[in-house]
């Protein structure tokens, strides 16, 4: 049976209002007191209502999470660690998909419906920074690059320097034509435009020149597209010797192109990507990646939520960065 306040107050021999000053860390309890009402908690297995305890702050005590593309494994795997996060604020996680269209991503940024989540923590690619800022939305949390010095408290990872040490990694390798699917031209693209430019980078500081035709576009981040892709590189004459995916399902799929065009990895072409999804630690061959720490983003914005719902909701917008590492595995490995 699930035991209330009441009955946590009668065994310990003290107030209704004592257990509850208790259970909501009121500091003027005598040690004595204090000690009774925590071994009746123990004793009774209670457990908070947080329903009302939300309901007295005028709250749901449920978060939104909005992502363009729950079959993108990089999203689902950072919802299981959002959902992790946000029960130890004793909140539910909605999860939501936004495709990446405008009205949509207006919708959860205007707070979905009326008083249905208390915070959102958000990945935009269609909404700009002025669109945001001109909603009267709920409290959010952004992730990615897509807009930059918003109208909200942002996570991010350093793209440029993840790409550039991945890229330098292949160059350290001995490769010099070393390919990049996944470049983007549109305005959602700010994720590939940032890798691109470390890609760039690293090939600059080790004096390789910048080749077009080794930089392959893909209008989505799937697998297919990176197995299109790669077969493009492998029609057109280029031929490289190592490829940078800008993420690790573009990856899965050139891997499966170069397969099918009876090249070795990593003997003939060296292949990495990017998220480390959990797919590339089982493909043949395991996946060189950057791998971002999907736990501390997930910690870092439900975090921020929760100081930005309990403190000053006018206060300037915080941006925190991320760590990420290189996991260097057999698609990558020196021949």
């Amino acid at each position: 049976m699930r035991h209330r306040l009441k009955d946590v107050a009668e065994r310990a021999g003290v107030s209704v209002k004592t257990v509850s000053n208790v259970v909501n860390g009121y500091v003027h309890v005598r040690p004595d007191t204090r000690a009774r009402v925590e071994e009746a908690i123990a004793e009774l297995n209670y457990r908070p209502n947080l329903s009302a305890r939300h309901l007295r702050k005028g709250r749901t005590g449920v978060i939104a999470l909005a992502v363009p593309e729950l079959d993108i494994p990089y999203f689902a795997e950072l919802a299981r660690y959002v959902v992790t996060a946000a029960a130890d604020f004793g909140w539910t996680v909605l999860i939501d998909q936004t495709g990446g269209a405008r009205e949509q991503e207006r919708v959860v940024a205007s707070g979905i419906t009326d008083h249905l989540i208390d915070g959102l923590i958000f990945s935009p690619l269609a909404l700009t920074a002025d669109e945001l800022a001109n909603l009267d939305g709920t409290p959010m949390v952004l992730l990615g690059e897509r807009v930059d010095h918003g109208p909200a408290d942002r996570v991010v990872i350093d793209n440029v320097t993840a790409a550039r040490e991945i890229t330098s990694h292949l160059i350290g390798l001995g490769r010099r034509r070393i390919a990049a699917i996944g470049s983007q031209r549109t305005a959602e693209g700010a994720s590939a435009r940032l890798r691109l430019a470390g890609y760039a980078d690293a090939l600059r500081a080790a004096g390789l020149d910048y080749d077009e035709a080794l930089v392959a576009p893909a209008p989505a981040w799937h697998r297919a597209d990176g197995a299109a892709a790669m077969r493009g590189l492998l029609t057109s004459g280029v031929r490289p010797d190592a490829v940078f995916c800008f993420n690790d399902t573009l990856a899965l799929g050139a891997l499966r192109a170069l397969h099918e065009a009876g090249l070795r990895v990593p003997e003939d072409v060296s292949v990495v990507g990017f998220d480390d999804i959990e797919d590339g630690r089982f493909s043949i061959p395991t996946l060189s990646t950057v791998a971002p720490d999907k736990a501390q983003i997930a910690r870092l914005a439900v975090e921020l939520l929760a100081n930005r719902l309990d403190g000053d909701p006018a206060a300037p917008a915080r941006e925190l960065s991320a760590p990420y590492r290189l996991e260097l595995r057999e698609s990558s490995q020196a021949s």
